[in-house]
């Protein structure tokens, strides 16, 4: 009898000759089976998806990939132009950015409408949702707090990716109450703030996944993943067209010194 420990997994697991992943065989019934979208679902959920769910999944990943020079990219660009011996440090630089104000969206927002459903009965039609919406962003307003994943920087006038994911969902049969409830919100809240913002990309997807069923502690991570995609399109792009010595020289070469200025807190 052995003393040493057993570690259980329903995960990958290999053998001399074979790799198990899922519990399928890797070799023979994942590579060229199974999309990567579709696997890294059933990875994070140990269920393999539906085909309506692997779209609405993928959807969300094509929605959150890139957004041209946010912050993120340009410091895995920068961050590449002093180290290109290390791609895994700019993909990880540009990673490490993802918080509450880029990528970081998609979490807020799917914990926020999952923690306002969970302490209601839900609604049964679209008046009783506009109802719930209604109180829950004058209850934001009252606490000088924002709503996760309203107004955007860039798209002000709407931002396209959400009225597109809303119709995948709604074709899939997938558009459940964190959709419902983030669409009321987007058809009330100029009620109570006095103007229109638009519902963000970032936003919708959290409700999608939310609606998913996806663990909410992974949210982020799912616009990480997609995130990482884009990440390498900016690296394969630096190496053909780069721009990071640019940005870089741009500061470098156009700061001014000024007299310190003491902290004060």
């Amino acid at each position: 009898m052995s003393d040493r420990p057993v570690y259980e997994t329903a995960l990958g697991a290999s053998t001399k000759d074979t790799i198990t992943l899922l519990g399928k065989d890797l070799a023979e019934d994942v590579m060229g089976n199974v999309g990567f979208g579709e696997l890294a679902f059933w990875l994070a959920t140990q269920r393999r998806p539906t085909p309506g769910e692997t779209r609405v999944f993928e959807a969300v990943l094509a929605a959150l990939a890139d957004h041209g020079f946010t912050p993120t990219a340009i410091v895995t660009r920068l961050t590449y132009l002093s180290a290109p011996d290390s791609v895994q440090g700019a993909l990880a630089a540009g990673l490490l950015g993802g918080g509450s104000r880029f990528l970081g969206v998609t979490e807020d927002c799917g914990r926020f409408l999952h923690d306002v459903l969970s302490t209601v009965e839900l609604p049964v039609d679209e008046s009783g949702w506009d109802a719930l919406a209604l109180a829950t962003v004058r209850e934001r307003r009252a606490a000088g707090q924002f709503i996760p994943g309203l107004g955007h920087h860039v798209h002000k006038d709407g931002d396209p990716r959400t009225p597109r994911l809303m119709r995948i969902a709604a074709e899939e049969n997938l558009f459940g109450p964190h959709l419902s409830l983030f669409a009321a919100i987007g058809r009330v809240h100029p009620e109570v703030l006095g103007r229109t913002l638009p519902l963000n990309g970032a936003g919708v997807c959290g409700a999608a996944l939310a609606d998913l069923g996806l663990p909410l502690e992974l949210l982020r991570g799912f616009a990480l993943l997609a995130r990482t995609a884009g990440l390498i399109g900016q690296l394969a792009e630096e190496l053909r067209r780069p721009v990071g010595n640019d940005i870089f020289l741009s500061v470098d070469l156009n700061n001014r010194s000024v007299p310190p200025e003491p902290y004060q807190s």
